[in-house]
């Protein structure tokens, strides 16, 4: 697939002042100007926040109401449950605000709608068991804001609801007690690209003020409010880049035993926004994603560590469990795509007996490696449940609000969709998206790649890949650096993993350097020794026998002109 190689331009003036004036290297400078950051206190809080960087809870809509009522339930004693969701956010969100109301001496419960019965979100079987349970406060945590109906039918039982949610609220607010969004269109909150768990973490932040408690009563649960930021692919810039900054340092230490007991089980080398994205999250997600939600949220409450550990194999079991199922479905979907679809300009297949807490993240695999939008439905009788993924500019929930006469139902944003149809309306609802695409001219979008700045090898050292560091945690909005090497000589090329991978050494002028290609196994068969190529990819230090070397892990490469 053609991708669209993007380089920013530098200004080298800039780069310039700030590596004279900051004493940093090139390199360093570039992505640094890249990111607008070139005032000496705005490289410091990108590179060193502190926990005075956190912004005034207070300025979020209803805070002040909602604190005042969880004090007068902690002065009443009264007994409080949280609804929350079932994916790493809600889970970590339920996580942090049961353990720190329970310290302040309350009595809190927790409830975690099913995700393969209930779905996301309120729902009235769930408020009415909750009230014959006696509840009459509910906090809402990374969930609510949506849930008009819901609430309504809460009130009319007695129930007061407090909401925290980060999600887009409808023209209409729900008619909580409060509604604590910094989405809101009366937001006077700085930031409002928090996950569920960051409006959590302000929440007790509050609390805390309110108390006169010392930092530390909330500051603790920052390695918990770190692993649901980062989980949930929210940006990490200002608020979040301190949540995770700050987090990741306290989850090398965590005290929270079931963390530590899924890190062991995990067994990552470093605690970093990778080891959190690639090792924690979809440990956590898999819990929720196989119906087994409150396996994760009983993990990270646990206070006994011979208990945590069998919790955590548990979800180490139930990710295997999921990795299996989602291949099988990948491996079904794609032999539908070759056979029929391959031509098509948007995605669309089904079939029976897929599991419908998995097709979204087979969506996102067809969508990546087809470049286009897509969309898996699985049916169960006459329905069929379905989620879909889409590609830089093409919006696909846009694109279902004019052709969804034939869905059930659907919802979503650009990039991701939710939607049921009946089976008789499949291949209508299919056609019409088809067409509609086709008409947004889908297949002439291409993939770019945006490349923070072109180097040589004879520039590239190993403390200046090392300062790369410094920019970390890496995440959406802050992806790790790619860089350009241009008309580098193939010195040797080979696939390991049975064809898997590509493994490269790279050539210019006397200056050597390894390439690592993952996936990549393919163009083993398409260069030769000796070729000359332009790769794009990260740099990174390999380290092997106690030797280092700095390796290039490849996003891309082609031929020389």
């Amino acid at each position: 697939m053609n991708k669209k190689w993007e380089c920013y331009q530098v200004d080298e003036n800039k780069v310039e002042d700030l590596v004279k004036n900051y004493h940093l290297n090139e390199i360093l400078a570039k992505i640094l100007v890249n990111k607008n950051l070139t005032k000496k206190e705005d490289i410091e809080l990108f590179m060193n926040p502190t926990r005075k960087d956190f912004h005034d809870p207070f300025l979020m809509p209803d805070m002040e109401i909602t604190v005042d009522r969880i004090l007068k339930a902690i002065d009443n004693k009264e007994k409080i449950i949280i609804y929350g969701d079932y994916d790493a956010d809600g889970i970590t969100s339920i996580t942090v605000l049961k353990s720190f109301l329970e310290e302040r001496g309350l009595e809190v419960s927790s409830y975690i709608p099913n995700r393969l019965d209930e779905g996301y979100g309120l729902n009235k079987e769930a408020i009415k068991k909750i009230y014959d349970e006696g509840y009459r406060l509910v906090i809402t945590v990374d969930c609510g804001i949506s849930g008009i109906d819901e609430i309504e039918y809460a009130n009319s039982l007695g129930i007061e609801t407090l909401i925290t949610d980060h999600h887009e609220p409808a023209e209409m607010l729900p008619n909580a007690l409060a509604v604590v969004d910094a989405k809101r269109k009366d937001n006077k909150y700085p930031f409002n690209q928090l996950a569920g768990v960051g409006v959590v973490f302000k929440l007790i932040q509050a609390i805390s003020i309110k108390l006169n408690l010392e930092e530390k009563e909330y500051l603790k649960y920052l390695d918990i409010v770190c692993i649901g930021t980062i989980s949930d692919i929210v940006p990490l810039v200002d608020e979040n880049r301190v949540i995770a900054k700050l987090g990741l340092k306290l989850i090398a230490q965590t005290k929270n035993i079931g963390l530590k007991a899924l890190l062991e089980v995990i067994g990552f080398k470093e605690i970093d926004s990778t080891a959190v994205s690639f090792g924690v999250a979809p440990r956590i997600n898999a819990c929720g994603r196989m119906g087994n939600e409150q396996v994760a949220l009983d993990l990270f409450l646990s206070k006994d560590y011979e208990e945590a550990k069998k919790l955590a194999l548990k979800l180490n079991e139930y990710n295997i469990e999921r990795q299996t199922i989602e291949k099988k479905i990948f491996d079904e979907a794609t032999e539908k795509i070759e056979k029929d679809e391959r031509d098509n300009t948007c995605i669309i297949v089904g079939s029976e007996g897929w599991h419908h807490g998995i097709i979204g993240i087979v969506a996102s695999k067809v969508t990546e490696m087809y470049f286009k939008p897509s969309i898996l439905i699985c049916f169960e009788g006459n329905e069929g449940k379905g989620s879909g993924r889409s590609i830089p500019g093409f919006d696909l929930h846009e694109a279902l609000m004019k052709c969804g006469d034939n869905l059930e139902k659907f919802g979503g944003h650009s990039m991701a969709v939710g939607v049921t149809v009946k089976k008789e309306n499949f291949d209508k609802f299919k056609q019409e998206l088809e067409e509609y695409s086709k008409n947004h001219d889908v297949d002439k979008i291409v993939p770019v790649v945006n490349v923070d700045s072109e180097l040589s090898l004879k520039n590239v050292d190993t403390d200046s890949v090392k300062s790369l560091k410094l920019l970390e945690p890496f995440g959406e909005a802050n992806k790790m650096p790619l860089f350009l090497f241009k008309n580098l000589k193939i010195n040797s090329i080979r696939a390991l993993s049975d064809g898997k991978h590509l493994k490269l050494t790279l050539k210019d002028d006397n200056y050597m350097i390894n390439a690592i290609g993952f996936n990549m196994g393919e163009l083993s068969e398409k260069y030769l020794l000796d070729d000359r190529v332009d790769v794009v990819g990260n740099l990174d230090i390999n380290s092997f026998n106690g030797n280092e070397s700095i390796q290039i892990v490849l996003k891309d490469m082609r031929k020389s002109y």
